[in-house]
């Protein structure tokens, strides 16, 4: 048996606006108690003192391990290199639940299958030694035709942990005169700019049988109880067709319309942390502070840096928008309940113990973690006391 007490610091304990003094018990996985906790022999103390005691991030839409993999075009990292390090990035952001959003797409190279294949297998055998608990966000791109069934038992397998469905193909081919705007996509691919725009126009022939597959693999995600997302929703009406096969997350939508169409039906909107944090989105779309402000939005995601979500949430309460505590549950409670971690994202007794301790000023960041009530990340030693 093991056993914690943080004790000294700020809790965000349901109820409350903002984090009230209080000490949190864990015991083995779980917490315990909250609240004026009595000191016991040979337990583990940690002092919280000047610090918030904040339920652990989940990140359902977070990227940012590419770069990791992918440092440079053409040049490619050891997926067990690369996300050994990423699962320290996850931890020092405060990120205790990460969905790493892995893209398979119709394109060769990075988001090909064998690339795909790769960071799953790695993923799936470094698991035991990641601080974070990792899982699976598959980004399944409309037009990769021939790897349905595949990915159907994949997600029967129990291999993936949320699918969304992408469509990159159609706004690809509105600029495939310009060479220099989808750049990026070609680098990534490892081919030449006509044979991209060969594939591409291939694949556009057979659209007609992208909607088969959006059924074929909702049904295989509703079969297991996965849930579902829609990217980049370009109107209301394709944010209907989403949610009739049961997608219930809008991802990243495009116009604050659809958001609020997204919203008044009772599906979770999700956009980027980063928004908030460079106070408008970095392609020109809709911006994410109003959107929470207008509660059209109930997730933040990493998107592309794991730091934003923190950042974002201590931005969105300095700044007025929304209580610290509504803040905090953008990036903790509700992207927890729309995944279906219903174990996790509250301080409350018999939750799942994934705790941050945050020094709030001068600017915010993570002392100590706890994941499962284990201690994975502390960057102030003399903390902890007994």
């Amino acid at each position: 048996m093991t056993e914690h007490v943080l004790e000294g610091g700020l809790a965000l304990v349901p109820g409350e606006a903002a984090p009230v003094a209080a000490s949190v018990r864990l015991l083995d996985d779980r917490i315990a108690a909250i609240g004026d906790i009595a000191s016991s022999p040979g337990v583990r103390r940690f002092d919280a003192a000047g610090l918030m005691v904040l339920p652990g991030i989940v990140d359902i839409h977070g990227d940012a391990f590419e770069r990791q993999l992918l440092p440079r075009p053409g040049v490619g990292i050891d997926p067990t290199v690369a996300f050994l390090d990423t699962d320290r990035q996850l931890l020092a952001a405060g990120i205790t639940t990460a969905f790493h959003g892995v893209t398979w797409s119709w394109e060769p190279g990075l988001r090909g299958r064998e690339s795909v294949v790769a960071v799953v297998d790695a993923l799936e055998r470094l698991r035991p030694r990641f601080g974070c608990d990792t899982r699976i966000h598959l980004r399944f791109e409309s037009f990769n035709l021939d790897a349905v069934e595949e990915a159907a038992d994949w997600i029967a397998g129990g291999r993936v942990d949320l699918l969304a469905f992408n469509n990159h193909l159609p706004g690809l081919r509105s600029a495939r005169m310009s060479a220099a705007k989808i750049a990026t996509y070609v680098q990534k691919a490892g081919v030449t700019h006509e044979h991209y725009l060969a594939v591409m126009e291939g694949l556009w022939e057979r659209r007609e049988e992208v909607p088969a597959a959006h059924g074929r693999l909702a049904a295989a995600a509703r079969a297991a109880g996965v849930a579902l997302l829609s990217h980049d929703d370009r109107d209301p009406v394709e944010r209907e067709s989403f949610r009739a096969l049961g997608c219930r997350i809008a991802e990243f939508p495009t116009t604050a319309e659809t958001a609020r169409a997204a919203r008044d039906a009772g599906d979770a909107v999700g956009l980027g942390a980063p928004n908030v944090l460079r106070g408008g989105s970095h392609a020109g779309l809709v911006p994410a502070q109003p959107m929470v402000a207008e509660r059209a939005c109930r997730i933040l995601a990493s998107d592309y840096y794991y730091p934003s979500l923190l950042q974002a949430a201590f931005k969105l309460a300095h700044d007025g928008v929304v209580p610290f505590a509504e803040a905090w549950g953008l990036i903790s409670t509700n992207p927890a309940e729309a995944a279906g971690l219903r174990d996790r994202g509250r301080l409350e007794p018999g939750a799942r113990a994934d705790i941050i301790a945050v020094a709030p000023d001068p600017v915010p960041h993570v002392v100590a973690v706890f994941v499962g009530g284990r201690l994975v990340h502390l960057s102030e030693g003399d903390r902890l006391v007994s």
